[in-house]
């Protein structure tokens, strides 16, 4: 049996980022940015949301967190997004979910630009994922292809099993592997 060490990956990976954040610095004078919206107090997402701050602080990105209060309106999140979709030193934006009752999340992630849509949530990206089309992904589901990729474990071919059929995570997992010429 052989353990798949994705900490270890991951450090990789952030260590081949930040070189290219810092390519990017020196020939044109700009650091990637990100955004996050987190609406409201909950610890876990406050917890993720600090990660990816540490996260972009190690890689040399600028990052920047809308925090809104549990009873923003729909609007002020839809006026911000909008804002960021024109901000030329925002490359991505994030929406932290799960996003307060009263807001309708599949309409807030439709604002988001297709081309900032770093979690790959956007319809547009969605479908791109399920024809096979290069555009943004779910992370979780990328990492799990990147660990299979970097133990050379080639999923042409073999019988996967999905569990789950989430929009986050068990949808686009299944979507990837198809992708990768597997049953699933």
């Amino acid at each position: 049996m052989q353990i798949l060490d994705g900490k270890a990956l991951a450090q990789k990976i952030e260590e081949k980022v930040s070189l290219g954040a810092k390519e990017l610095k020196v020939k044109t004078g700009r650091v990637p940015g990100l955004a996050v919206i987190l609406v409201g107090h909950d610890p876990a997402s406050q917890a993720y949301v600090g990660m990816k701050k540490k996260a972009c602080d190690r890689a040399g990105f600028y990052s920047v967190t809308h925090e809104m209060p549990d009873d923003i309106s729909q609007d002020a999140i839809v006026k911000t997004i909008e804002m960021m979709n024109l901000n030329p030193n925002i490359d991505g934006i994030l929406i932290q979910l799960p996003l307060p009752k009263h807001i309708d999340t599949t309409k807030i992630l439709e604002v988001v630009a297709p081309t900032k849509d770093v979690d790959g949530f956007h319809p547009y990206n969605v479908g791109r994922l399920a024809t096979g089309l290069d555009g943004f992904v779910p992370c979780t589901p990328l990492g799990v292809m990147e660990l299979l990729a970097e133990y050379h474990i080639d999923p042409k071919g073999k019988n996967c099993c999905v569990v789950g059929a989430s929009n986050i995570v068990g949808k686009p997992m299944a979507a990837l592997l198809l992708n990768a010429n597997a049953t699933v």
